[in-house]
């Protein structure tokens, strides 16, 4: 009998080739700015939960350290890593796919990177508790507990498994253009580790924290390899996942290019913890408290570069250079007024933030001083850091291996190592803080000026002026924002005069001045605010 005719391959339409729209950027950011602002949240109570139960001393120290393996498995695998080498991969299988080449090549890509890299992922985590004592060797010599360290070290390598399959799934569903389950992920981590604390702090002390590291690394994964299952069975019926449709494999060097700048640029913890263990018994939470509270405007603004680097990814698998630049532009100008006037209340408000998040139980008002002084240090670098975490993301969008990215965040490594090492004695730990801070400067001034021949040629002469203006608005911002909280002896009450007296004033002189930032800034809230209603943002 002669061979059956192979059916007619049947296309379902999918969100990823629609033309995207400012409403639905808007939307999406939106909803991935709030459900992430709701991680970033949680992520304080599980602060306060650890504050109030075990302080700042040598037992929260022991767990920060362990914490360093969920800090880079974040950043390599969910966040500025696998993710940047990831959706450029998926775009340009998106966009064959939509040329209707043969097979699928989406899920051919998950056919040939999804089963060897869960193996790495796997031995990855075996390795690094098997290796739990030399690791908090080499993080934290001066350690004075280091066994509970290694204990809690062994749980939290469980991280370099369940972040890479949980960063896989988002990288995907991101390309797809579906954001709802990949910005809840870190609700769901951080949800497992206060329920952690809770129920077993008492019986297991900081270990209890590190075992809900572990399982909030689970419920990243469950959270959203039910959706990208569905969105992988239910988008084509084209046949076998191989032959042609493969398109460009996502090649060693772009892989190594992408982890190697990430694992780089997280090092700058490991040189805090490495400085901070020297110092006495708290240094180190001191410098985690404050880190976390100051990085929260930064990871607000760069909620807009996620949402949009699958859009950037996809016009220059489609060849549309302009297209590409336009956005990123845009996206620099927003993120930058964001994340400035984010950082003008931080700095204009610090006690008041420190004292109503953490300042109970063994969280003494002396630790509340120290935290604030490093906290209004490292909100200077906080600009510089948006700019790299944006910035990055231009120069991996077309699915290629540059090394440049690499030697600018070693270049800035070396600042922050050499200026660390300088100022801990005399400054402590805002020594480190400032270290950090000019570090970082340093590299986003490397990447700004590689801008061009090695990534998306924007127009960086235009960007530093048109970065200028949201400075000066930040500047008064937080003068004005200050002296409002000032006038106030409730805690809460100045909170709330700094930071309306901060947006009002910076929304003011951003217009006033020109920025760009706060234009788009409020057209994207009016694009909302219209539309919203009859969105879809799954």
């Amino acid at each position: 009998m002669p061979a059956a005719t192979a059916p007619s391959a049947t296309r379902h339409p999918s969100p990823a080739d629609a033309p995207v729209t400012r409403g639905f950027l808007a939307r999406a950011t939106l909803l991935t700015a709030v459900l992430s602002a709701a991680g970033a949240l949680l992520g304080l109570v599980r602060d306060q939960a650890l504050a109030r139960m075990f302080g700042a001393g040598s037992a929260t120290d022991a767990f920060l350290v362990a914490w360093t393996v969920p800090e880079f498995a974040a950043t390599l695998l969910i966040e500025d890593g696998l993710a940047i080498a990831l959706i450029p991969a998926f775009s340009m299988a998106l966009a064959r796919r939509a040329q209707g080449v043969p097979g699928d090549p989406v899920r051919a890509l998950v056919a040939g990177t999804l089963p060897r890299l869960a193996l790495a992922f796997a031995a990855v985590a075996a390795l690094l508790a098997v290796c739990a004592p030399q690791v908090v060797r080499v993080l934290a010599p001066g350690l004075p507990d280091p066994a509970l360290a290694v204990d809690c070290t062994r749980l939290t390598a469980t991280c370099a498994l369940t972040f890479g399959l949980a960063g896989y799934c988002s990288a995907a569903l991101r390309a797809h253009r579906r954001f709802l389950a990949p910005a809840a992920i870190y609700v769901a981590y951080n949800t497992g580790i206060i329920t952690a604390v809770l129920v077993l702090g008492g019986r297991w002390g900081v270990r209890a924290a590190a075992f809900g590291v572990a399982a909030g690394g689970c419920l990243m994964v469950v959270a959203q390899l039910p959706v990208l299952w569905r969105e992988l069975r239910g988008r084509s019926a084209a046949g076998p996942a191989g032959g042609e449709g493969g398109g460009r494999p996502m090649g060693l060097a772009l892989l190594a290019a992408v982890l190697l700048f990430a694992l780089c640029r997280q090092s700058q913890v490991l040189i805090e913890r490495f400085l901070g263990s020297t110092l006495p018994a708290g240094a180190i939470s001191h410098l985690n408290y404050a880190q976390k509270v100051a990085q929260i405007p930064m990871t607000l603004s760069l909620m807009l570069c996620t949402v949009t680097f699958p859009v950037v990814a996809r016009a220059l698998a489609d060849g549309d250079t302009e297209r590409a630049r336009a956005r990123v532009e845009r996206d620099l100008a927003l993120a930058a007024c964001l994340v400035l006037a984010g950082a003008s209340v931080v700095v204009a408000c610090a006690p008041q933030i420190i004292e109503l998040l953490f300042q109970r139980g063994a969280f003494t008002g002396r630790d509340t001083t120290a935290t604030v002084r490093v906290m209004r240090v490292y909100a200077f670098g906080l600009l510089a850091q948006t700019l790299v975490g944006a910035l990055i993301r231009s120069y991996f969008s077309a699915g290629r291996a540059t090394w440049y990215p690499l030697g600018a965040m070693a270049a800035g490594l070396v600042v922050t190592a050499g200026a660390g090492a300088w100022a801990v004695g005399p400054w402590g730990v805002m020594g480190i803080a400032a270290a950090n801070a000019a570090g970082i400067t340093v590299t986003a001034a490397l990447l700004l000026a590689g801008m061009g021949p090695r990534s998306i040629p924007i127009r960086t002469c235009r960007m530093l002026c048109e970065l200028g203006r949201p400075v000066g608005a930040a500047v008064a911002a937080t003068l004005a924002g200050a002296w409002a909280a000032g006038r106030f002896g409730s805690p809460v009450l100045a909170l709330t005069a700094g930071a309306l007296t901060v947006a009002a004033v910076f929304l003011l002189l951003g217009r006033a001045l020109g920025d760009q930032g706060c234009v788009t800034a409020l057209k994207s809230l009016r694009s909302v605010s219209r539309r919203l209603p009859h969105g879809r943002s799954r």
